[in-house]
C-alpha cells in the first residue's frame, strides 16, 4: 500500500489530505503527482471520478510560492460547477500552507471577479470565457503563470471552447508546465497536445474490469402523456435512494418539479435558465442529502460528482449520443453500482438505436411494472419520503470544522498588508504562524481565517491589540 508521505510533500499539505480523509493515493494520482512535480508536461486519459482532481491540485499547492502576489497556475474546466468544485478543492489541499485559489466563471458579477483578482491569489480556476475575458481586460496577469492544467479536454471540445482554450494559451507566458486531462483522447485532443506541449509523458488509467461503474441499464416505451403516471410507479417499485431525472428542456423541468412537488416527493431542479449562485445552492443541498430526486437538464451531467446517487431516469431521451453517457456517469461512482432506466416514446426508436451503437450494446427493455408490485412497495415509499435522508458530509468539513474567519474594518486604504496580521496575530502567547489561514486585504476590510480551533483565543486578544498602531474593530466574519 502507497502513502502520500512517498511524494516528499510539505508536512502542511499532508495534514490537509489527511484530514480530507485520503488515505491510499489512487492509481491516477500515483502515476501523475510525481511527474507533475518534476515538472514535465503530461497528457492524462483518465475517466471521470478516478481522483484526478488530487491528482493535480496536490502538486500546484506544492509548487506554488506562497510569496509571490500574482496567479502562478491556471486550471481550465468546462462548465462553472467544475470549477467551483476544483477550486474548493484545491483550498482545502493548500489550506495548511495557505494556498488561495479564486474561480472565475460567466453568470457571476465581472466588477466582483476584478476585486478578487487584485489580492493575492496562487491559482485561478475557471471556464475558458470568463477566463479569456478577463486576461483581454487586463484584470487577470498571466505574466507569472507557471503551470496550466486544461480538465476535461473532451467535454471542452464537445462544448466548443476549443478556439477560447488556444487563445488562452497563446497569452500565457511559453515556458510553463501544462497538463491535460481527458476521458478519451481524440484526434483533435492529441493534436491539441502535440502543439502545445513539450515532449508530454503519456498516462493511461485503464478502467478494469474492477474499476468499471456497475450500471445496469433498462429501456421502456411509453407514450408522452402517460410518462408521468409511469414514472410515480417506476419510482415506487425501484425507490431510490438518490436520483436524478433529466429532462429535455428547463420548460419540462419546470413542469416535472412541480408536479413532483404536488405528489410529495422530496424533490429540486437544476437548469441553464436559473441563477448561478441558485444552481450552487440546489447543488451543495442535493449533495448534503436534503431531498432524494434532482430534474435536471442536460447542464447538471458534466462534472457534477456525487458519490451516492442509485438512479438516473432518463425522462426524455437525449438527442446527442455523448449525454446519455455523461448523464450515466453521475451514478455508480467510487466502486458503488447504479441504475440507468430510460423512458422513450414510440416515435424515438431512431435516438434509441444510435444511443446504442454509441455504447456498443442493445439496452434492454425493463420488465412490466404490474399493479399489485406497486400496491406492495407503497408504503415503504411513502416511509422513505417522510425520511430525513442520510446527511452526507462533504470531504472538507473536518478541515473546515476547526477554522474561524474573522473580519477587520481595515485593509489597503490603511495600508496594512498580510505579512502585519501575521507578525502581529503570531505574536499571541499560544499562537504560531501556523495558526493563521488565508488572508484576504480588501480596500476597507480585511479577513483572516484562523486554524485549529483558535479563533476564539485571536479574537478575544485582537480586540485590544493594534495592527500597525491602529485598533481595528474585530470579529466573526458572516458567512
Amino acid at each position: 500500500m502507497m502513502h502520500f508521505k512517498e511524494f516528499k510533500l510539505d508536512d502542511k499539505i499532508l495534514q490537509a489530505i489527511e484530514q480530507l480523509g485520503y488515505i491510499e493515493p489512487t492509481e491516477v494520482q500515483q502515476k501523475v503527482i510525481p511527474v507533475a512535480l518534476s515538472k514535465q508536461d503530461i497528457l492524462v486519459k483518465s475517466k471521470t471520478g478516478s481522483g484526478k482532481t488530487a491528482a493535480f491540485a496536490t502538486p500546484l499547492c506544492e509548487l506554488v510560492d506562497w510569496e509571490e502576489n500574482k496567479p502562478q497556475a491556471l486550471v481550465l474546466t468546462p462548465t462553472r460547477e467544475l470549477a467551483v468544485q476544483v477550486q474548493e478543492d484545491i483550498t482545502n489541499i493548500g489550506r495548511y500552507k495557505r494556498i488561495k485559489g479564486l474561480a472565475l466563471y460567466g453568470k457571476s458579477p465581472f466588477a466582483k471577479q476584478k476585486l478578487a483578482l487584485k489580492q493575492k491569489t496562487h491559482i485561478v480556476v475557471g471556464t475558458p470565457g470568463r477566463v479569456l475575458d478577463h486576461m483581454e481586460k487586463g484584470t487577470l496577469d498571466v505574466s507569472k503563470i507557471e503551470y496550466l492544467v486544461i480538465d476535461e479536454a473532451d467535454e471542452m471540445l464537445n462544448m466548443g471552447f476549443l478556439d477560447q482554450v488556444e487563445s488562452i494559451i497563446k497569452l500565457l507566458p511559453k515556458k510553463r508546465t501544462t497538463m491535460l486531462f481527458s476521458a478519451t483522447l481524440s484526434q483533435e485532443i492529441k493534436t491539441l497536445s502535440g502543439k502545445y506541449m513539450n515532449d508530454a509523458v503519456s498516462i493511461e488509467i485503464d478502467a478494469g474490469e474492477e474499476d468499471a461503474p456497475k450500471i445496469e441499464h433498462v429501456k421502456y416505451v411509453v407514450k408522452d402523456d402517460q410518462k408521468l403516471a409511469f414514472l410515480e410507479k417506476l419510482t415506487i417499485v425501484e425507490n431510490p435512494d438518490s436520483c436524478i431525472i433529466f429532462c429535455r428542456t428547463k420548460e419540462r423541468v419546470d413542469q416535472l418539479v412541480d408536479a413532483l412537488d404536488q405528489k410529495g416527493y422530496t424533490a429540486d431542479k437544476i437548469h441553464g435558465g436559473m441563477m448561478q449562485e441558485d444552481r450552487f445552492e440546489v447543488m451543495d443541498d442535493f449533495r448534503r442529502g436534503e431531498f432524494r430526486y434532482l430534474i435536471a437538464t442536460d447542464v447538471a451531467a458534466r462534472g457534477i460528482d456525487i458519490e451516492d446517487i442509485t438512479h438516473v431516469v432518463h425522462y426524455d431521451v437525449p438527442l446527442e449520443q455523448e449525454s446519455y453517457v455523461h448523464r450515466t456517469g453521475r451514478t455508480g461512482r467510487a466502486g458503488r453500482s447504479g441504475k440507468s432506466i430510460m423512458l422513450a416514446t414510440p416515435h424515438e426508436d431512431k435516438f434509441v438505436k444510435e444511443i446504442e451503437a454509441f455504447v456498443g450494446f442493445e439496452i434492454p427493455s425493463g420488465s412490466e411494472i404490474k399493479a399489485e408490485a406497486v400496491v406492495q412497495n407503497r408504503a415503504a415509499f411513502d416511509l422513505k419520503m417522510q425520511e430525513q435522508p442520510e446527511f452526507k458530509k462533504s470531504k472538507g468539513e473536518q478541515l473546515n470544522a476547526n477554522i474561524t474567519k474573522l473580519y477587520f474594518n481595515g485593509g489597503k486604504k490603511k495600508k496594512i498588508r498580510a505579512v502585519d496580521f501575521v507578525g502581529t496575530i503570531a505574536k499571541i502567547e499560544g499562537i504560531s504562524a501556523d495558526d493563521i489561514g488565508i488572508i484576504t486585504i480588501q480596500d476597507n476590510v480585511s479577513y483572516v481565517e484562523i486554524l485549529n480551533g483558535k479563533g476564539p483565543l485571536v479574537l478575544k486578544k485582537m480586540r485590544n491589540t493594534t495592527i500597525k498602531g491602529k485598533l481595528l474593530k474585530v470579529h466573526i466574519a458572516h458567512k
